[in-house]
């Protein structure tokens, strides 16, 4: 739901002087107690404010929390994916940190020579390695790598909540979005279409922050 500049002042009012009677909102805001009534009658409605015989009204912070829920969830994995750094099972180790650095990325994923997802690569994988005796420039990527079904994955269709959900609980920086085929043995197998990061979450929070401002 999109309010009116003179909605948001009313929210504003409410939430500093709360509860307060109708007519000194209309009082503060300069206008009638007739033409607020209304803004009132919608934020109430909404669940925005919570009106009192005798006491006023008075902001209810669940009814934003609500709206922020429902906002998001307008969102789904696809709308925000961007593209992912893919490296085949072969390449080795010392490739592969070339190519994190290159791309300014956090997370390489591996595929088969099928193209399908086998594993995922952090730079906590690739220091790990580093600090060890490894011939890294012989060592094949995947002997490191995180191999599928340990692997946590989203698809496009998804919500933005569900895959932040994933990303706190499992306590990683990245998702991989798939899409699942059916392979030669009709096996279903995910290929990867793109990625999901705390980078492109709180792009889209700062998008609606900004948003919002622009409409208030």
């Amino acid at each position: 739901m999109e309010l009116s500049e003179r909605q948001e002042k009313i929210l504003e009012i409410v939430k500093q002087f709360g509860p307060i009677t109708g007519e000194k909102i209309a009082d503060l805001l300069c206008v009638t107690r007739a033409a607020l009534r209304p803004d009132l009658a919608v934020l109430t409605m909404s669940g925005f404010l919570e009106a009192k015989p005798r006491v006023g009204y008075t902001f209810k912070t669940q009814a934003v929390d609500n709206e922020v829920k429902r906002m998001l969830n307008q969102y789904r994995v696809g709308d925000v994916q961007s593209m992912p750094v893919v490296l085949k099972e072969s390449c080795s180790i010392y490739d592969a940190i070339v190519t994190l650095f290159v791309q300014d990325t956090g997370t390489i994923f591996i595929i088969d020579d099928n193209n399908n997802l086998s594993g995922v690569v952090s730079r906590k994988d690739f220091l790990k390695t580093t600090l060890g005796q490894a011939d890294i420039c012989k060592m094949p990527v995947s002997v490191i790598m995180t191999r599928m079904p340990n692997v946590i994955l989203c698809t496009a269709e998804e919500t933005v909540v569900e895959a932040v959900r994933k990303i706190v609980e499992q306590e990683i920086d990245s998702l991989p979005v798939v899409k699942y085929h059916l392979d030669a043995d009709g096996e279903e197998k995910p290929q990867v279409v793109g990625k999901i990061t705390k980078t492109n979450i709180a792009r889209l929070f700062l998008d609606l922050a900004t948003r919002s401002n622009e409409g208030g």
